[in-house]
């Protein structure tokens, strides 16, 4: 399948935008490690609709004029990722929820330091909001996008 992508600008660093013929795959940081979403070959398209739109909501959303996204998705992982990921899906805006509660909301409450890896490994970035996934006591842990850009976000959506 082939994979598109567009860069755009954003408060947060360049964000690599990825997607295929239907769906958003990916949004991914400006100091990516490879390993932590791996793709095909990628094909810079800058009129690619999906990509399009995805910039779009990106932009209305640092501009504080989106607390919703109503993009395509199509994450690519084990099934135990993707339950993680459905969950992330859920948090509303201006809120965050601890890695316990995400286990917790997939019935596997034992799955703590697992839910944290696949909030790790979550390719689509912002999208799906692991940035408002906080350790337990609040305080912000683990971001593949630095503690900083975490910041960023969070205090966008003022929490």
């Amino acid at each position: 399948m082939q994979l598109s992508f567009m860069e755009m600008s954003s408060p947060v660093g360049i964000l690599k935008l990825v997607a295929h013929d239907h769906a958003l795959v990916a949004v991914l940081w400006e100091n990516e490690n490879p390993k932590r979403v791996r793709l095909a070959e990628l094909i810079k398209n800058n009129t690619h609709p999906v990509l399009l739109e995805t910039a779009k909501q990106l932009n209305e959303y640092f501009q504080g004029k989106r607390t919703q996204f109503d993009l395509p998705l199509d994450f690519a992982g084990t099934e135990f990722q993707q339950k993680v990921w459905q969950a992330l899906l859920t948090i509303p805006f201006g809120e965050t929820r601890s890695y316990k509660e995400i286990a917790e909301q997939i019935g596997n409450v034992k799955a703590v330091r697992a839910v944290g890896a696949a909030n790790g490994k979550n390719p689509i970035s912002i999208i799906a909001p692991c940035h408002r996934v906080v350790g337990a006591d609040g305080k912000l842990v683990g971001f593949a996008g630095g503690l900083d850009n975490k910041d960023v976000l969070l205090k966008l959506e003022k929490i």
